[in-house]
């Protein structure tokens, strides 16, 4: 996949096994996982097979999530994207577009994600002509959710996962579909 996505400060470009260090680094973090099943990576092994489905996402649905670069100095400082979910049911969807992104602690706070769900949205709605994008975040996690309720995503109902964790959904339609 050849697609990059440029933003006034970062570059969004497709997750490539060079990312597995600064990745790691990410998903070791207890913090970062906090409101992500509270379950840190403990080997890099386990990030390098996260690249690698991902890549393998790419192949299958054409996208999938992105490593978030600072252009400024070429930092990995997360990831960002759209992933078609076809792979799990989630509040009883299945088959459907859903946003969502990841950063490392020390970017947090900066509207690095903010930033980078616009671009997002802009090019799932307009280059990719999806009629609805889906998210979801845990029901705690109020950083997210105002973002998400920022950049326009709609709250459709909050629901409890298999293992009896309230999580909020969200959706937005295109607004260049009439």
């Amino acid at each position: 996949m050849n697609l990059i996505i440029e933003t006034d400060r970062l570059l969004l470009r497709p997750l490539e096994l060079s990312d597995a260090e600064a990745m790691f680094a990410m998903d070791s973090n207890p913090k970062v996982h906090q409101y992500l099943w509270q379950t840190p990576v403990k080997h890099p092994d386990e990030v390098i097979k996260v690249i690698e489905y991902v890549r393998k996402q790419y192949e299958r649905n054409h996208i999938g999530r992105f490593a978030t670069v600072l252009k400024e100095t070429g930092e990995f400082i997360g990831w960002t994207g759209i992933k078609f979910v076809d792979d799990h049911i989630e509040n009883g969807n299945t088959n459907f577009y859903d946003y969502g992104y990841r950063l490392n602690e020390p970017f947090w706070g900066k509207g690095y994600a903010t930033e980078a769900s616009y671009a997002w949205f802009d090019y799932g709605f307009k280059e990719m002509n999806i009629d609805k994008m889906n998210a979801y975040t845990h029901f705690d996690n109020g950083a997210s959710n105002r973002i998400l309720e920022k950049i326009g995503m709609h709250l459709m109902e909050d629901y409890t996962d298999k293992d009896g964790a309230l999580w909020k959904w969200w959706q937005m339609e295109n607004p260049h579909v009439k």
